[in-house]
């Protein structure tokens, strides 16, 4: 069988390498489900990795950042490629096992089939020749593709890489494949503990964006062993049941546990981070927000008696999940992300992930006084408290949604309503103002701004004047003085 690859700068490769050119990975295994990829990883036979230089530097970038094991990044007209040198990899016994501590070697002789088995999974494992199509195929791949199924290349060497055991649940989720049953009995004894915070988040932030229904990705973590070894506040929730009548969702064996409704919750919230089109970054911070919304149940949990019979409660689940975040979070070095506050923001959803729902349960006596302090409390992102509140609801239900429920359009259009925004809760007045009326700057004037503002959200001035002569009876309230 022949396939023909079709990216931008393959006749140039062609040009340049002839027969000794070869798109490989990814590229091919997507290419043989008929998606394109814009990531194309190239492989270059029968020349160093100077002739390699010296050949295409004329026609773009050149960056030499793994000359030693023969990877070079090369970029023209804004795309970036891979090219690389057929290699080995041996883990180095003398260094603790993680997914750097290998001895590399790149051999410009070493046949294309020595550098497909260094691979992790037989769909990886396929070579694509440019100049005519054929495909290199030694581990029967292709297959595995047909199959629907990730089936390890070398079962020898795969252990000695434990990143491939998050990387197997991050293809099945965004490729949709089924595990070989093989691959939980070698992965639950690989030991984990040795990777790298950078590569976890990598491999987890890539399941939550890149698969339609996360949940695929991270019931493999459980499977794998990864809940269990890097997650174990997660892990918990999968002992952890909640009442079935408040949540009758429930698994495949019956059992009513909160990682059940934790993994439905991110399937929900990834619909509506499309629905609603947000960013990477916001969409991130929902979808953790949802992983992580009801961490603190397995701390909180407690059976009561209410309305004649015995229930459990999860009282400030939302306070305690998010101090657990916060030291999650302080683990894995999460903060910013793209320039956006990632930890921040979920920190807040997470901590508030009910208060919406209060509004709701209240609405017809509620006022813009409610709105204002809720807007407050999630610095403005009022869109991703509401939509993690619905997904949160939503997670009671297998079906996934396709747009907000009756309570969710309700806030929005409340919100709308009242002119309740990101800008209409900046504080009206700045030390500035009060400064240029003669007071001192330093603790007391900050009290004073502080107590404004909370009268600003209370409704009880609108205007930066108004408040700028509330300034004086705020004064002398606080400190006897009508000026400090």
């Amino acid at each position: 069988m022949n396939l023909k690859a079709d990216f931008p700068e393959k006749d140039l490769f062609v040009k340049l390498f002839g027969e000794n050119v070869y798109a490989v990975g990814g590229y091919v295994r997507d290419l043989l489900m008929g998606i394109h990829s814009k990531d194309v990883d190239i492989l270059i036979t029968k020349h160093t990795v100077d002739e390699i230089v010296n050949k295409i530097s004329k026609y773009g970038r050149v960056d030499l950042v793994g000359k030693s094991f023969g990877v070079i990044k090369f970029t023209t007209k804004g795309r970036t490629y891979d090219v690389s040198l057929p290699r080995t990899e041996v883990l180095d016994e003398s260094r603790k096992k993680d997914h750097k501590n290998f001895i590399i070697s790149a051999d410009p002789n070493l046949p294309i089939e020595k550098d497909l088995e260094r691979r992790d999974f037989r769909c990886n494992s396929i070579a694509l020749r440019l100049i005519d199509g054929k495909i290199i195929d030694p581990f029967n791949g292709q297959k595995d593709i047909k199959e629907k199924i990730i089936r390890i290349t070398n079962p020898k060497t795969f252990p000695d890489d434990p990143l491939r055991v998050l990387r197997i649940a991050r293809f099945a989720s965004i490729l949709n494949f089924r595990v070989d049953p093989e691959l939980y009995y070698i992965s639950q004894r690989i030991d984990l503990k040795g990777l790298s915070v950078e590569r976890i988040n990598e491999e987890l932030f890539k399941i939550l964006l890149l698969s339609d229904r996360p949940s695929i990705g991270l019931k493999e973590f459980f499977k794998l062993g990864v809940l269990y070894q890097l997650f174990p506040e997660l892990y918990k929730l999968t002992l952890t049941i909640q009442d079935s009548v408040f949540h009758p969702e429930k698994d495949e064996f019956g059992h009513h546990t909160v990682w059940h409704h934790t993994l439905i919750t991110v399937d929900q919230a990834k619909r509506l981070c499309k629905k609603f089109n947000l960013s990477e970054e916001k969409s991130l911070a929902l979808l953790l927000a949802a992983l992580y919304h009801d961490v603190g149940k397995s701390e909180t949990a407690k059976w009561e008696y209410k309305n004649g019979r015995m229930v459990i409660t999860n009282n400030r689940h939302d306070v305690i999940g998010a101090k657990i975040t916060e030291e999650v979070f302080n683990r894995f070095k999460i903060y910013s992300w793209n320039g956006y506050d990632l930890r921040k923001m979920v920190l807040i959803l997470v901590r508030t992930h009910h208060r919406s729902t209060d509004l709701w349960q209240n609405r017809h006596n509620v006022t813009r006084r409610a709105f204002n302090r809720l807007a407050a409390d999630v610095e403005g992102e009022i869109e991703l408290l509401i939509l993690l509140d619905a997904a949160d609801r939503a997670g009671r239900y297998e079906e996934l949604i396709d747009d907000l429920d009756e309570q969710g359009k309700w806030l929005f259009k409340k919100f709308e309503e009242l002119r309740v925004s990101k800008e209409t809760i900046k504080p009206l007045v700045m030390g500035r103002d009060l400064l240029k009326l003669g007071f001192s700057p330093g603790p007391k004037l900050g009290k004073i701004l502080k107590k404004l503002y909370e009268m600003q959200l209370d409704n009880e001035f609108q205007t930066k004047e108004e408040g700028i002569k509330l300034a004086s009876k705020v004064s002398k309230e606080l400190f006897g003085k009508e000026k400090v």
